[in-house]
């Protein structure tokens, strides 16, 4: 199977010193959603966590809801001309009740790890029918307690402490609590493998929670946060004027620029506690 970290041998050059030294790079490999064996997408990620992302990315289009949506997910043996098996290649097996995936869905193109799903064909086709309303959820959480979430994010991040290179989603309790965190080189991959694992672990809508997303925050992130549940979606940089209008429309409470003692909450302010006075 892949593998999350690739050695390489580099030149390095400190001050007109140079020397060789091995240098540890984020993995970065093409892998292959099928559904019921028919080709869906193909999307550039971190090797790790494969099922979750494959699963995540169907919860992300409204295609599954539930673990019970999922009746099975292996990975395709057979994937190269000789028979071999890449684990590039996932296949989801929906229960027989569940519709398959529009065929408008269908990528003919890689979708990159920078910028998710580019080639939507129009807005109006990314605005997913959500299963939850998020806009009803009552989560409230204390100013203080998210100031802290970027510190424990970035503890908890094994493989940049090793890279560099990737990008973290990591799910919290309004109390701070870290419930799940996931990395890749594609912000939106680290979503989607956030919500799978959830997903497959029968937590969705994932009530009462706050997902914090290395980066800025996108149109695309803030519909990934709606489909599954989450009230509450904070980045440390900046958000989109389309994701602020998406979390506005509905519900969502979205924060960005989470840095140190400071944040802009551009939506759902009604939901931060402020700190109280000394």
């Amino acid at each position: 199977m892949g593998r999350a970290t690739v050695r390489r041998r580099v030149l390095r050059i400190r001050e007109s010193v140079r020397s060789q030294r091995p240098d540890t790079l984020a993995a970065e490999e093409p892998m292959e959603i099928r559904v019921g064996g028919r080709p869906l997408t193909v999307t550039m990620r971190t090797p790790g966590s494969d099922f979750d992302l494959a699963v995540g990315f169907l919860v992300s289009e409204g295609v599954v809801r539930a673990a019970g949506d999922v009746r099975g997910i292996r990975y395709c043996a057979g994937a190269t001309a000789d028979g071999g098996n890449t684990y590039n290649v996932v296949d989801v097996v929906l229960a027989s009740d569940v519709a398959a995936p529009d065929a408008s869905l269908e990528r003919n193109f890689y979708t990159t790890s920078s910028c998710g799903l580019c080639g939507k064909a129009s807005l109006d086709a990314v605005r997913t029918t959500a299963a939850w309303t998020v806009a009803e959820d009552p989560a409230r959480v204390e100013q203080e307690v998210l100031e802290s979430l970027p510190g424990r994010l970035r503890e908890a991040q094994r493989v940049f402490d090793t890279t560099g290179g990737l990008h973290a989603a990591g799910l919290f309790s309004t109390a701070g609590e870290l419930l799940c965190l996931r990395e890749d080189v594609g912000r939106h991959n680290a979503v989607d493998k956030v919500v799978g694992h959830a997903l497959r672990s029968g937590l969705l809508p994932l009530r009462d929670s706050v997902l914090l997303v290395s980066g800025r925050a996108s149109f695309e992130l803030v519909q990934k946060a709606v489909m599954a549940g989450i009230p509450v979606l904070a980045a440390v940089s900046a958000p989109s004027s389309l994701a602020a209008e998406l979390a506005e429309e509905s519900g969502l409470t979205l924060v960005g620029f989470l840095r140190g003692r400071s944040m802009n909450v551009y939506t759902g302010a009604e939901r931060l506690v402020e700190r109280q006075p000394a």
